[in-house]
């Protein structure tokens, strides 16, 4: 017969933490946020765009920081390609806010400022969680490891515009 093998409890020696470990950059980081809403145009063709910054040292992203500015249209057209290109249940984005758009309201609408704060603050927690981990747990949009590989994501972080006749894939 054959001796039982032990496991073996000793703890790995490590190294002690120093500040630079405890305080420096993370590993692996991805930052995203939605700054500076700015509406622009007049009547019928206004429309409001936001910054939107990404900080990350992923080495699937070609650029490690970015600042590019999106329409509420540009984040419905992420969402959309997510959903139909990833297995990833993708959260709902702010509402469209219909009756804001009705004509003859007494204040400004869509285009108020409390209202672009709200719909700006939403954007960037829809940009930064994301229903994911084969539909069990809330992720990160960008931080899932599934949509870190869907090119429309790394358009939508890193190019000026949006190509929206490109072919849908990976990185």
């Amino acid at each position: 017969m054959s001796e039982a093998t032990v496991a073996d409890t000793r703890r790995l020696n490590s190294k002690p933490q120093d500040l630079t470990d405890a305080y420096g950059p993370p590993s692996n980081f991805l930052e995203i946020d939605v700054y500076d809403p700015q509406t622009i145009g007049v009547g019928r063709n206004r429309f409001t765009t936001y910054e939107v910054r990404m900080k990350t040292n992923l080495p699937i992203f070609k650029m490690k920081e970015s600042c590019v500015r999106r329409r509420y249209s540009d984040f419905e057209w992420l969402k959309n390609e997510l959903e139909r290109d990833s297995k990833i249940v993708v959260p709902p984005l702010p509402g469209k806010a219909l009756k804001r758009q009705l004509p003859f309201r007494g204040d400004e609408g869509i285009f108020e400022e409390s209202f672009i704060e709200e719909r700006r603050a939403g954007l960037e927690q829809f940009i930064n969680r994301f229903h994911g981990f084969f539909l069990i747990c809330l992720y990160r949009i960008a931080g899932h490891p599934l949509a870190q590989n869907e090119r429309c994501l790394h358009m939508f972080l890193q190019e000026e515009s949006i190509d929206r006749n490109y072919i849908p894939g990976k990185v």
